[in-house]
């Protein structure tokens, strides 16, 4: 979590880079309660020689529930640190009026640091508020000159922060997100998904006029879900949001902000909250299409009149020997200007609306329903699963797991895809079986590396070990998951939700029989969690999916469904142990 003051800046990068929490001394970072707003006006960000940012205006008001919504790769992170002021646009202009309080998408943690680190930054101006207010009010009672005025003032902003809640305000949220409580823990101890939690627990108790937040609905599970969309719901200030979560986006944004690529180049700015938005959307693709398509029909017959010119002139101007020669020949000063006329025309004739991006093509999955893929049997793991699952996996089975935070689905999942071996029971994947694992979080990439070369290293290495062969590999741009200009970059420049689209294509690229899915909204822009869906409802092979998307699981509810119970629950319930099987 990041408190931002008023009016900072920081030098840009030529990438989108890692940034780092600007301190905030006491007294600097005032609240300007229904005053407060930020105002971005014409800004462009430019990386890499690449556009990431064009012309973007926006206003976040005190009253403002905006999404900042598109694909991944168009933006939404860098136009977040241009609001906070981590970012320098190249053009343009940002005002900022207010206190900031900004969860980045990316949570890097120095040695050392500790849970208590990140309450007490969150807490930092409350504390400074209640130490000024107390100030005030022994100059008050000494009778020092000026302290009614300075007292006044120190009230209004302890008030306004409501400061002397802020620690129970920070300790309720790190309850209700089921978040290390203890401040002495080192954050290098805790999972990702912990460290977020914290993170975003700090930032829900402060008391900040803007919240800017970047995907801040991963890694919590329905209660935390729940308690984020009441905190953001009755939050008193303005609010902008980049998320995943369509559930979240439906009940708390009222205005959308879409960055995707548009017939004009520009940003749209939508009312009506989420349904406003999807209609808009809808409308706006269908006519970029229609346009797009009758610019090339009226391209495509303008070069045909063109070559008909030639031929005719052609045929004119050199005749047989014989009659009709002059005949003939009178008619070509007509020929020519009619092709010069269909020339003109051809060339004035601009391609002005670009192609529509692609959408997800899913690959041919040919898996055999019914065929054995896995067999599990009382598998467990000590400290991570605690309770038995027997699993039978066939081609064509669906499977929906979920459960609290801290249940063994990241494991479970570990255990089917061969990554992990059980402590008890046993796991086996027979030979035909094509397993491919989408996990919660992108690989470590390779230094300097493409998109295409991890490509070809990733399917060499099965087609090496003659788990596939090179006639099945699916091409990596075969799928739309990336544009060429991300396929071009190094990887780990690339943006979280395009990483999280190249684990999706290697995946698909073997053509798999069984998927196994950990929380496979995480990062993905809200158009392909769409398709993803529907691909998912629809392939021959053999699915598992773990999440605590409230949309997704609305999506697959009909599906076999295993909820795991958190640790212990197993030990006060003997009988209980979940089996599925044919």
């Amino acid at each position: 979590m990041s408190i931002i003051p008023t009016n900072p800046s920081m030098p840009r990068g030529d990438q989108d880079p890692p940034v780092e929490p600007i301190p905030v001394p006491a007294g600097e970072a005032l609240t300007a309660g229904r005053h407060a707003h930020l105002r971005a006006e014409n800004v462009s960000v430019t990386f890499g020689g690449r556009q990431i940012l064009h012309n973007v205006s926006l206003t976040v008001s005190a009253q403002s529930r905006l999404a900042v919504v598109g694909e991944n790769g168009r933006g939404k992170t860098t136009l977040l640190h241009v609001l906070a002021g981590l970012l320098t646009p190249d053009t343009g202009s940002v005002h900022r009026v207010g206190t900031i309080g900004l969860a980045e998408q990316m949570l890097h943690v120095e040695e050392g640091r500790t849970v208590g680190t990140l309450t007490a930054q969150a807490l930092r101006s409350s504390h400074a508020a209640v130490r000024a207010l107390d100030a005030a009010a022994d100059e008050l009672a000494r009778g020092v000159q000026g302290a009614e005025q300075r007292y006044a003032a120190a009230l209004e902003v302890a008030t306004d922060l409501d400061a002397w809640d802020a620690e129970r305000r920070v300790d309720i949220a790190l309850e209700a997100l089921s978040a290390c409580t203890d401040r002495s823990r080192l954050l290098s101890t805790l999972s990702v998904g912990q460290r977020y939690r914290v993170r975003l627990a700090c930032l829900l108790g402060a008391r900040n006029d803007v919240l800017l937040l970047d995907e801040p609905t991963n890694h919590l599970d329905a209660d935390g879900l729940a308690f984020l969309t009441d905190r953001l719901r009755a939050h008193p200030g303005g609010l902008a949001l980049v998320s995943h979560d369509r559930a979240l986006l439906r009940d708390v944004a009222h205005e959308f902000l879409d960055l995707d690529p548009s017939e004009d180049g520009g940003a749209h700015l939508y009312a009506g909250g989420y349904d406003g938005w999807r209609e808009g959307r809808r409308r706006d693709r269908e006519r970029w299409e229609h346009d797009y398509t009758a610019q090339q029909v009226e391209h495509r017959r303008l070069q045909v009149a063109v070559q008909q010119a030639r031929d005719r002139l052609s045929t004119g101007w050199r005749p047989d020997k014989g009659t009709g020669k002059h005949q003939r020949q009178s008619r070509a000063p007509g020929v020519v200007q009619a092709l010069n006329r269909d020339r003109e025309a051809l060339e004035a004739h601009r391609i002005t609306v670009p192609e529509p991006p692609p959408s997800l093509r899913w690959p041919d999955l040919s898996a055999r329903r019914g065929a054995a893929l896995v067999r599990a049997q009382e598998v467990r793991h000590t400290g991570r699963l605690e309770q038995p699952v027997t699993l039978h996996l066939d081609g064509g089975d669906r499977l929906l797991l979920t459960g609290a935070n801290g249940a063994g689905k990241s494991t479970l999942l570990s255990i089917l895809g061969g990554d992990l071996q059980p402590t008890d029971g046993w796991v086996h994947q027979v030979p035909t079986a094509r397993v491919a694992f989408v996990r919660q979080e992108v690989p470590d990439w390779p230094e300097g590396v493409g998109a295409k070369e991890v490509h070809e290293r990733y399917t060499g290495r099965l087609i090496a070990a003659g788990r596939l062969r090179d006639s099945e590999v699916v091409p990596l741009g075969a799928t739309g998951l990336l544009d060429r200009e991300a396929m071009r970059t190094p990887v780990q420049r690339i943006s979280q939700g395009q990483q999280r689209r190249l684990d999706l294509a290697l995946q698909l690229s073997v053509r798999p029989n069984l998927l196994l899915f950990d929380e496979p909204t995480n990062h993905l822009s809200m158009a392909l969690v769409d398709e993803l869906t529907s691909a998912l409802l629809d392939t021959p092979a053999a699915v598992v999916v773990a999440t605590h998307d409230r949309r997704l699981l609305a999506d697959l509810a009909g599906w076999p469904h295993l909820n795991l119970l958190p640790a212990g629950a197993a030990d006060e319930n003997p009988d209980v142990q979940q089996k599925i099987a044919r």
